[in-house]
């Protein structure tokens, strides 16, 4: 009894502090709102969707699991965006030359800011890919494979900025 009561103590201590949450972020107390604009579609390769769909992935994952309120402009913390490369390439060769297996290869700029903090910014790219089959049109797999690379990204993104991993 004493020591689940101990643990109980502890954890609401350690969330009141602000530092630590069980979400596995590492948010300031005093770091209350968060500005997340559209993210930007700088690739050579076009993909009309993805920027909308990063965009509303990023957003919900910041309401879902930190406590700050999404504002339009000026947030204590600004998470900018760009999608700077959109690329398919070959990764497995068949004896005949041929394209066996196709990697799509999708790479974000990150401009993080953290106003109160500044020492937290962080600046840099990320990338993730998904493998498909060669013998099936990017048309075909597009929209299952950008899911499960935009959920990469995120993690990745979130991760780096307010989980500090």
């Amino acid at each position: 009894m004493k020591r689940a009561l101990s643990i109980l103590v502890l954890a609401v201590v350690a969330v009141s502090c602000g530092i630590y949450s069980f979400t596995g972020t590492s948010i300031q107390a005093d770091v209350n709102t968060i500005t997340i604009p559209y993210v930007e579609y700088k690739a050579l390769r076009v993909n009309p969707s993805l920027s909308n769909d990063l965009t509303e992935a990023l957003q919900d994952k910041f309401r879902k699991l930190t406590r700050l309120e999404q504002v339009d402009v000026d947030g204590d913390l600004e998470l900018v965006c760009e999608v700077t490369g959109y690329d398919v390439k070959a990764t497995a060769v068949t004896a005949d030359e041929q394209a066996a297996q196709n990697r799509l290869t999708v790479t974000v700029k990150v401009e993080f800011t953290n106003r109160k903090y500044p020492e937290d910014d962080v600046n840099k790219s990320f990338s993730a890919y998904e493998d498909f089959d060669a013998t099936l049109s990017l048309d075909a797999v597009e929209g299952t494979l950008c899911e499960t690379i935009i959920d990469k990204l995120v993690e990745d993104i979130f991760n780096a900025t307010v989980a500090q991993w």
